[in-house]
This record gives C-alpha cells, sequence and structure tokens, in this order.
C-alpha cells in the first residue's frame, strides 16, 4: 500500500468567480499577485480585500474593476461574512492562522498563500485557450514546476484550439439519439487527435 503523503489527492474543480464571494487579506505583493491570478481567470470575479496597508498596484486593478471591494482596515473575523471563498495573503503567520480558523468555524474553504497546513485548497497554474482551460497541481510542491508547464502547454496548444471546440460542441448539438450513442460518435471524432499525434 502506497504511502498517501507521497500521492496528489486533491480534487480538480473549477469555480465560477462571478457566481461566489472571494474574499483575499492583504494589500501587498502576494494580495495583488492572488488577485491578478482570480482576475485572469475571470475579469468580473467578485472580489472583497481587506488591508490595512494597500500596495499601488491593487488600487489601479480596484478602480477598473466595479465587482471589487476594498476595506482599508484590519481583517476582522466578521468580515467572513457572506464569503464564500478566502485567500489569506498577509506577511503576518498569526493573522493568516486566525483567517484560517475563522473560515473553518464558519465552513468556508481557506486558502493560505505559502503555507500548505493552512490550506483546503490550492491555487494551481492554469492554461487558457479560448474555452479550454487546463489546471495543474504540483499538490503544493513546486509552483515554480507547474508554472514552467504551463508555459510549456501555452506553447504547444495550437491557438485554434477554441474552434475545434466549438466545432465539437456544434456537432454534439446535432447528434440524434441517447447519451451513450452520442457518446460513441464523438469519441470516435476525438479519437484522430492521439492517432495524428502518434503519426507525427
Amino acid at each position: 500500500m502506497s504511502d498517501r503523503s507521497e500521492e496528489n489527492h486533491l480534487f480538480p474543480v473549477f469555480l465560477k468567480l462571478d457566481k461566489i464571494q472571494t474574499l483575499v487579506v492583504g494589500g501587498g505583493y502576494v494580495g495583488w499577485e492572488k488577485l491578478g491570478a482570480l482576475l485572469k481567470n475571470d475579469e468580473e470575479a467578485k472580489v472583497k480585500i481587506v488591508a490595512p496597508k494597500i500596495r499601488e498596484e491593487v488600487r489601479e486593478i480596484v478602480a477598473s474593476h466595479p465587482a471589487i471591494e476594498l476595506l482599508e482596515k484590519e481583517y476582522e473575523s466578521y468580515d467572513l461574512q457572506g464569503i464564500n471563498l478566502v485567500i489569506g495573503a498577509t506577511n503576518f503567520y498569526e493573522v493568516n492562522e486566525q483567517i484560517y480558523h475563522d473560515a473553518k468555524e464558519k465552513g468556508i474553504l481557506v486558502n493560505v498563500a505559502d503555507t500548505p497546513e493552512l490550506c483546503d485548497f490550492y491555487l494551481g497554474s492554469t492554461v487558457k485557450k479560448g474555452n479550454l482551460k487546463i489546471g495543474i497541481s504540483t499538490n503544493g510542491k513546486s509552483p515554480t514546476f507547474a508554472k514552467r508547464l504551463r508555459a510549456i502547454l501555452e506553447e504547444v496548444l495550437p491557438e485554434k484550439t477554441d474552434n475545434v471546440l466549438q466545432n465539437l460542441s456544434d456537432i454534439r448539438k446535432g447528434l440524434k439519439g441517447d447519451f451513450e450513442k452520442k457518446l460513441e460518435v464523438l469519441n470516435d471524432i476525438t479519437a484522430s487527435f492521439v492517432h495524428d499525434k502518434k503519426e507525427n
């Protein structure tokens, strides 16, 4: 039997950030980086930022995104009211630990930057080509490796990937029969992607 700690047991999920409320605690470099990651995935992400000091780059982002709320103050547990997801991004372990415990008490999923033991989830690297999105996780072992792999995938995936997805969507909508029959046809069509790759 393999050691559980040696395997990646994370369950990948793609969240609709415009449908939930995310709290980012911290307005410095790490908070700015996490805010950027959220907006890279959805420009209309609903985010509340709480921090006593706010980096200028964060202010600039907030100024052009009406769905972002900025509160210049120390974090307090009531800041979690109406929140669905929390990202702790302060420079103080005690504050991050408090955020984690407050979130757990309220049943809210939380991520504390660079502190795996205070995380319910990780913010992995993502590759995006139109409607295709690929999440990459190293189980918190090496975000740098995930970023390098993302760069490789972004380079090798053709720009017309989204056209392929749209064509497959159109084919799927026009198919008759039950789910199993439709799946069989789509499997036959997409099998050529793998065969073509092997032949090249």
